[in-house]
């Protein structure tokens, strides 16, 4: 009967042991989001899929989500971020990033992508190699991209076309951009999302490039008289994951997340090209206007001649000026892009 205690003992360690080994299966993953004033993606998509992430996925995952804009941190620093590990997962903002990643924008140089479905093809296309110059560089993984949507121009000073934006300071969102508002005589000038509104108001700037609906929620038809509405690109972000925190998650976990995360990018897609319409009725006085706030801008007619200058604006200017910077931190850079993308284009 003396053995009994001492198997009772055994017992209790051996459960203590189970519980301990459970609690060390949940795993958290820190996140760092979208800016807030960027609009309905990041509210009604990207918020609420990470804040419920173990509820809908079942994974034994807890995550600590906070916007890039809450956290304080620079948008343009999302892939230092990644590579310091401070957080896990990083929504990139393709844009922003690309000054230190140059490969990220061969997936939506000014004239690439006019519309939704040729944008999914041609970053299906380059993200392998995108991917590569990430792991490469920066320590982590892209586990997919999305589209903010169709980048419009929003100007204080009524404008007709493209070429008004002759003198004017345009805020750009990348190199790609910038190369091609200067062949108009404009000056392009990179500003982080959250500081437009207030530059515009102060004329800071003259003009600014982005989504209609991300320009609908951080109230920038207030300031601005008038939208261009030809499409320049579709403004490419996506998903990376620190190689650590990957390499740390066993297979079937890794399966779970990388699922998991692709159906979210598939419904933003669905949902970028929803809010466009949208989003265009709610800046000029149109209905329906179901998603933002009624605003009054006036909508430039685009011309021919516009959408011909963006069109031809891959060959002339975005592409050269990509390829030139790109291949310097990545040698294979332009020949990757031809390879996959160009031979898409017939290029």
């Amino acid at each position: 009967m003396k053995d009994i205690p001492m198997r009772k003992l055994f017992a209790t360690t051996a459960l203590i042991c189970l519980a301990q080994g459970a609690a060390a299966e949940t795993v958290t993953l820190r996140v760092l989001g979208q800016p807030v004033g960027s609009g309905l993606i990041q509210q009604q998509k990207e918020q609420p899929f990470f804040e419920t992430f173990a509820e809908t996925t079942g994974m034994d995952v807890a995550i600590e989500y906070l916007p890039v804009d809450v956290a304080g941190i620079p948008d343009t620093d999302g892939m230092r971020v990644l590579r310091t590990g401070l957080f896990d997962i990083v929504s990139v903002r393709g844009p922003q990033v690309s000054r230190d990643e140059p490969t990220m924008l061969g997936l939506d140089l000014v004239g690439l992508n006019p519309d939704f479905a040729s944008g999914r093809a041609h970053t299906e296309a380059f993200l392998p190699t995108v991917d590569a110059a990430v792991q490469k560089r920066f320590n982590a993984k892209l586990l997919g991209v999305w589209p903010a949507g169709p980048q419009v121009i929003f100007c204080k000073p009524e404008i007709g076309g493209l070429a008004d934006l002759e003198g004017l300071k345009v805020r750009v969102g990348d190199q790609s951009a910038a190369a091609f508002v200067a062949q108009f005589g404009a000056t392009g000038v990179p500003m982080p999302f959250g500081e437009v509104q207030q530059s515009l108001a102060r004329g800071v700037v003259d003009c600014a490039i982005t989504g209609p609906a991300s320009a609908n929620s951080a109230g920038w038809p207030e300031v601005t008289t008038t939208v261009l509405p030809v499409a320049l690109q579709l403004a490419v972000n996506g998903y990376a994951i620190n190689l650590d925190s990957w390499n740390g998650l066993g297979a079937e976990a890794q399966g779970q997340l990388q699922g998991a995360i692709g159906t979210l990018v598939d419904s933003v897609w669905d949902y970028s090209e929803e809010l466009y319409q949208d989003a265009m009725n709610c800046n000029t006085g149109q209905e329906p206007c179901e998603h933002g706030t009624p605003y009054a801008l006036e909508s430039a007619a685009v011309t021919e001649a516009d959408i011909k200058a963006v069109s031809e604006a891959l060959v002339s200017s975005s592409l050269p000026a990509w390829t030139k910077q790109c291949n310097a931190v990545n040698a294979s850079c332009e020949a990757d892009w031809m390879a996959s993308v160009g031979a898409e284009l017939g290029l």
